[in-house]
């Protein structure tokens, strides 16, 4: 079966699915809005999403036109930019993201439910290797692209950017035909098992709930990382030009995710993904540490690796270890919805409680703070992981 369509599609969706990023902080903060203003506006969409996810992914498991969610989903994010653009008032801002989380929230489970549909769990290691390789180098070019348009022409090129992506992915995605998606294999339903657990018995797994809540941990540490990086650089006036660091940014991570991804893959299909989920969790605090105690610009080049290879590993480990918990039970895409609810909360309070800790105190004490919340979540996971209960999870 050729996959290249799916491949391209995670490339051109990877500069779609979570709107604006980082560029929308600094290009906020460009406005005269208070670091604290927009880690409200990040959390408030961070909670939309939390909110609407499990919904959407179950959604994923049921109805069978996954492709127009993705066409739909692409669209409503390019109105919620256009919105940004135009309007950058607290209300509107905040509805365009509240928008932008909906959309965003409903294109991972439809492109896991398409690759499961297409290859199987028989395939499912491999092809999730290079569904994250595909997105990270997606965003690493169009952040690259953004970085020097920006440059010449300011921040508004991201936006022209986002559009053209949207398009190219309505296009791809034209070529992957619904006849080659096998509808019970995409919500994880084997042969043996005709008819979907319910949703209930998902959450009394011990393994479920362990795997959630480390999650929540990383991603309440992870997600106001990266913007908090730029907007520091920027406040102590060392970042030179906003919108191409705030790209260098994000180039050094995706370009470290792609190898990190496909290296995940490969050791999944021999030694399972423990492994993979614990450097992962490692990486995390190792990372807000070097980006607490060292101010120089340059240091954006090692905390961003180390982004690169912790987000890298956690997004096969992830949705990897939910389908190795969940096969058979016919709601893969709804477990997976319900950890990315929980993470959502996580990333959701992050940009708050960074922005809050950033304004009363310092950059460097922020940054800490998240490192101390990604060392109990990592310690979370080791003690739990000794239970005999979990282990048979690989």
């Amino acid at each position: 079966m050729n996959l290249l369509p799916l491949n391209l599609l995670n490339f051109f969706l990877s500069d779609i699915r979570d709107g604006l990023g980082p560029f929308l902080a600094i290009f906020l903060q460009q406005h005269h809005w208070e670091v604290d203003q927009i880690g409200w506006v990040m959390t408030i969409s961070g909670l939309t999403g939390m909110i609407v996810t499990t919904p959407i992914s179950t959604l994923a498991d049921i109805i069978h036109a996954k492709r127009a969610v993705i066409i739909v989903s692409a669209l409503v994010i390019i109105l919620a930019c256009c919105l940004n653009y135009f309007y950058p008032i607290f209300y509107m801002t905040i509805s365009a993201q509240i928008l932008t989380a909906i959309a965003g929230a409903a294109i991972p489970p439809a492109i896991n439910a398409i690759t499961l549909g297409l290859v199987g769990q028989k395939g499912y290691n491999h092809q999730l290797g290079r569904n994250e390789s595909y997105n990270h180098g997606g965003n690493a070019f169009s952040a690259m692209m953004a970085g020097v348009f920006s440059y010449y022409f300011g921040l508004k090129a991201v936006f022209a950017l986002m559009i053209i992506w949207t398009i190219l992915s309505i296009i791809t995605i034209q070529f992957i035909r619904p006849e080659n998606i096998n509808y019970q294999a995409a919500r994880g339903l084997s042969e043996t098992h005709k008819d979907p657990q319910s949703i209930l018995d998902l959450l009394k797994k011990r393994s479920m709930i362990v795997l959630a809540i480390t999650v929540a941990f990383f991603h309440l540490a992870n997600a106001a990382m990266l913007p908090l990086l730029s907007q520091a650089m920027v406040a102590r006036g060392t970042a030179g030009n906003p919108g191409a660091y705030t790209a260098l940014t994000i180039i050094i991570a995706q370009l470290t995710m792609v190898p990190m991804a496909l290296l995940a893959a490969k050791v999944a299909q021999t030694k399972g993904y423990k492994s993979i989920f614990i450097f992962a969790l490692i990486a995390l605090p190792v990372r807000g540490l070097l980006a607490g105690f060292i101010q120089h610009p340059y240091i954006l080049i090692p905390v961003q690796m180390l982004d690169g290879v912790g987000a890298g590993l956690m997004g096969v480990a992830v949705p990897g270890l939910t389908a190795r918990i969940l096969d058979g039970s016919g709601r893969i895409n709804t477990g997976i919805g319900i950890i990315m609810t929980v993470q959502g909360i996580g990333a959701a309070l992050s940009p708050s409680i960074a922005g809050i800790i950033a304004k009363d105190c310092n950059y460097g004490t922020a940054f800490i703070a998240l490192s101390i919340i990604a060392i109990i979540g990592l310690s979370f996971w080791l003690i739990a992981n000794t239970s005999k209960s979990f282990s048979k999870i690989s």
